[in-house]
């Protein structure tokens, strides 16, 4: 009985320790953070002229998010009603450029 009792402590102690290297490994093919860059309401107010804006993003409405134009500059984002007269000539405008994915990650609110 002792025998039996020893076999089946070794035998739990040996699936603990490959349960906790198979969780340690997968945590390495996780990203660390995943953020989302998102609006999740807009203004149809213009971006005053003297704001240097580098760039660009459209984004679709997808909960919580609404529908967008992303404009960035070097230390803000400014989240705009895509329907506004004054966006296509602001996306136009002084080497902007059309921004695929932002570096920042952080949670947009509403200028």
């Amino acid at each position: 009985m002792l025998c039996w009792n020893k076999k089946l402590c070794t035998l739990a102690v040996l699936l603990a320790i490959c349960g906790c290297i198979g969780i340690a490994s997968g945590n390495l093919r996780r990203p660390a953070k995943v953020g989302l860059v998102c609006c999740k309401a807009v203004s149809k107010a213009m971006i005053p002229s003297g704001i240097k804006l580098i760039g660009y993003k459209h984004q679709n409405a997808l909960s919580p998010c609404v529908q967008a134009v992303l404009f960035f500059s070097e230390t803000e984002k400014y989240c705009s009603d895509p329907t506004a007269r004054w966006i296509p000539r602001k996306m136009k405008g002084s080497a902007l450029t059309s921004i695929s994915t932002p570096s920042s990650t952080a949670t947009l609110d509403p200028v």
